[in-house]
C-alpha cells in the first residue's frame, strides 16, 4: 500500500497531497462532508469516487488490483466508510496552533501537537470503522519471489477492509482524549494555512510538518512572510 494522490476542491483546484496514511488519504477523495459544526478541512473537496469505476481504481492504485468491479452498493457503502474516517480523522486532529514564533516551532519540533481542539468520536463512527476491519483484508507479501499466493487479485470487500484497519490503527495511536494526550507526541495534524486544516499524518523524523504541502499552502505562506517584509522594510 502507499499513500498520495492528487485532490480537488469543489471550487476546481487540485494539488498533490500525502495524508500520511491510507486510511487518510480515503477520506480526503471526497469526505467531510458531513460537518455541522464547520470543523472540516478547506472548502468541500471535489468528489474523486463519482462511479464503482472510480473506487475500483483507488483501491487498487493503493492496495492490489480488485478482482470484480465495484457495485452501485459496494460503492454507497465504501462512502460510509470514507465518512467514518473523516469525521473520526477531525475529531482526533489538533487544531494547529497558527502560530509561528520560537516557543511554537520548539513545541512542533518536539512532536507536541495534542491538548487542543479534539473532540470525541461519534460511536456510530467507531462502529463503522470496526465492522469494515473485521473483514479478511489484503494479505502482505514479501516481494522478490517466483511465485505469489493466492489469487492475484482481491476482492474489494478485502480492499476496504484494509483500508480501515489502518484507521484502527491510526486512531488507537493517536487518540481522541485531550485529558489524555495533553503534552503527549501525536502524529495526526491539520494544516497551519488559516483557509485549510487538511489531516495529515506527519511523519518527518522531528514531526516538525506543518502544510498539507509545501507546493501550496507552505508556499502561499512563504510568499505572504516576503511580502510582509518588504512592505515592513
Amino acid at each position: 500500500m502507499h499513500t498520495g494522490q492528487h485532490i480537488r476542491t469543489d471550487s476546481g483546484s487540485s494539488w498533490f497531497f500525502d495524508a500520511g496514511r491510507i486510511a487518510l488519504d480515503f477520506a480526503h477523495t471526497g469526505g467531510f462532508a458531513d460537518d455541522p459544526d464547520g470543523r472540516r478541512p478547506r472548502a468541500r473537496l471535489g468528489e474523486l469516487l463519482v462511479t464503482p469505476a472510480d473506487l475500483d481504481e483507488w483501491l487498487g492504485d493503493h492496495t492490489e488490483p480488485i478482482d470484480v468491479g465495484a457495485t452501485a452498493r459496494e460503492l454507497q457503502d465504501a462512502r460510509a466508510l470514507r465518512a467514518a474516517i473523516g469525521r473520526l480523522a477531525v475529531a482526533a486532529a489538533p487544531a494547529p496552533t497558527g502560530s509561528t514564533d520560537a516557543a511554537a516551532r520548539t513545541a512542533v519540533a518536539a512532536g507536541l501537537r495534542a491538548g487542543t481542539g479534539r473532540t470525541r468520536p461519534a460511536p456510530d463512527d467507531i462502529d463503522t470503522v470496526n465492522l469494515f476491519a473485521a473483514l479478511p483484508d489484503v494479505p502482505p507479501s514479501l516481494p522478490g519471489g517466483r511465485r505469489r499466493a493466492g489469487a492475484n487479485r482481491v476482492r474489494l470487500a478485502q480492499a476496504l477492509s484494509s483500508v480501515a484497519r489502518d484507521a484502527v490503527a491510526l486512531f488507537t495511536e493517536v487518540g481522541f482524549d485531550d485529558l489524555a494526550a495533553d503534552g503527549q507526541p501525536t502524529r495526526l495534524s491539520r494544516c497551519s494555512a488559516d483557509d485549510c486544516g487538511l489531516v495529515f499524518y506527519d511523519s518527518s523524523r522531528g514531526g516538525t510538518r506543518r502544510w498539507c504541502s509545501m507546493q501550496r499552502c507552505g508556499n502561499r505562506a512563504k510568499v505572504r512572510a516576503h511580502r510582509a517584509r518588504r512592505a515592513a522594510a
